[in-house]
């Protein structure tokens, strides 16, 4: 279907199919599509450790940088979009250049905040306890390439048979019309006619799901759609970034991705901040 629309987009692969599936993982990358990071076997990064966390990025840093002829992956997803305290600091060291694991902006790339905090409420105590603002994290240089559980295929058409909220048989025109409807309106908005700012417009789809011939058969009227508006570019995540990296400066004192592979030469070595 990306041949036929001559697109080109980026797979998100677990490592567990980079490994299970090395030829076909390898045929993705020979067509020229970006692969990025996406775990293992698909972990919560908020359920483990900091030393399980770098374990795996490290495996998969690894894989993905074989799997691609030598070149190492420059973004990725935290699976479930969960991603973990420690998981900037981990991206920064590995000389990652993006993420696409939150929601702070619907169609707009931004430079990333972690480690916000504030007092939960707790019902035991007074409501002094908990009425403070929120403290900001610090900033980094990543690119935040957005996500939306609204812009993903997975949760109305994948049946899940242990989950209680599992759908898997909404019509996909219900969802064809939710994209449109996010689309006409990012295009009212940042399109030409909006304030000519532009937008990016990140779908996630999965191959167990858009796989299927009913979900292709709306991805292609969804794709076709698209291409009848003007200025239209579909990109890799990787094409994203780079191009607004290079209009937008990292903030003073956030904290700056690491050359890729320095981690390998130096692992104790220490982020560098933007000037």
């Amino acid at each position: 279907m990306f041949d036929k629309y001559n697109i080109k987009t980026t797979f998100f692969i677990p490592g567990h199919s980079l490994e299970t599936f090395p030829e076909e993982c390898r045929m993705i990358a020979d067509k020229g599509h970006e692969i990025g990071l996406h775990g293992y076997s698909h972990e919560n990064p908020i359920a483990m450790t900091l030393e399980q966390q770098t374990a795996i990025m490290d495996k998969c840093y690894k894989l993905i940088t074989s799997s691609t002829n030598g070149k190492p992956p420059s973004g990725i997803v935290a699976p479930w979009w969960e991603s973990s305290r420690e998981g900037a600091e981990l991206m920064l060291k590995y000389g990652l250049r993006y993420d696409h694991s939150f929601s702070h902006h619907d169609c707009q790339c931004y430079f990333l905040r972690t480690g916000d905090s504030w007092v939960p409420i707790d019902y035991s105590k007074h409501p002094d306890h908990w009425m403070s603002p929120l403290k900001p994290g610090v900033m980094t240089g990543l690119c935040e390439i957005p996500s939306s559980w609204y812009l993903d295929d997975l949760p109305p058409m994948m049946f899940i048979k242990k989950s209680s909220t599992s759908h898997g048989w909404v019509n996909p025109k219900t969802v064809e019309e939710l994209w449109r409807d996010h689309f006409d309106y990012f295009m009212r908005e940042h399109g030409e006619e909006g304030d000519g700012e532009g937008f990016v417009f990140p779908v996630t789809i999965h191959p167990d799901v858009c796989g299927h011939p009913h979900a292709l058969m709306m991805l292609e009227r969804v794709i076709e759609y698209i291409n009848t508006h003007e200025g239209v570019e579909w990109c890799t995540m990787e094409q994203i970034a780079d191009e607004w990296l290079s209009r937008n400066k990292a903030p003073t004192g956030a904290y700056m991705p690491a050359k890729p592979g320095a981690i390998f030469e130096n692992p104790d070595l220490e982020l560098e901040k933007a000037l």
